[in-house]
């Protein structure tokens, strides 16, 4: 490879969710919070927010049907996804650990606010980590309230965060 074929940033393409897609979003789910998350919360807030568990791809294979996520690639492999839902609502919004500020949030993020455009939707709104807050903050996200998450009596902040559709 030439220096300049080095340097030249790899092509983000999107496209939608199919079923062969599973492994590789649970495992971006799994990892991406405890690996970049673990940032912001603690290694017990990860373990209960991401369980060994969340890696076995028979629950998520039930969800992605229905949910259908908008899947980020970089050449053969998935680098990131979202899941938006008809009335607005994001809600899983996970990039893959080494691919972060590396542009996977921001062509999810276009993909979501053109698919807002081309909808009835108005407003666009989602539960964000601490982690993630200061990105959607970029996007014209406004934190509505922040709020406290309990799951098996570990707490977790995140913010209910919204913009409009323009």
């Amino acid at each position: 490879m030439t220096k300049r074929n080095k340097s030249m940033k790899k092509e983000i393409l999107i496209r939608d969710y199919h079923p062969e897609d599973v492994q590789a979003l649970a495992n971006i789910y799994f990892n991406t919070i405890h690996k970049i998350n673990v940032q912001h919360y603690t290694e017990e807030q990860v373990n209960v927010w991401a369980p060994t568990s969340s890696l076995e791809a028979a629950g998520w294979a039930k969800k992605f049907p229905r949910t259908k996520p908008i899947i980020a690639t970089v050449g053969d492999e998935i680098v990131g996804f979202a899941e938006f839902e008809p009335n607005g609502h994001i809600d899983c919004f996970y990039c893959h650990h080494k691919w972060i500020r590396k542009g996977v949030g921001s062509a999810l993020m276009k993909e979501i606010l053109k698919r807002a455009k081309d909808s009835p939707i108005h407003l666009i709104f989602a539960e964000v980590s601490i982690t993630a807050k200061p990105f959607f903050e970029k996007w014209g996200f406004k934190v509505i309230t922040q709020q406290t998450i309990v799951r098996n009596s570990i707490e977790l902040i995140n913010f209910k965060m919204e913009r409009k559709c323009i």
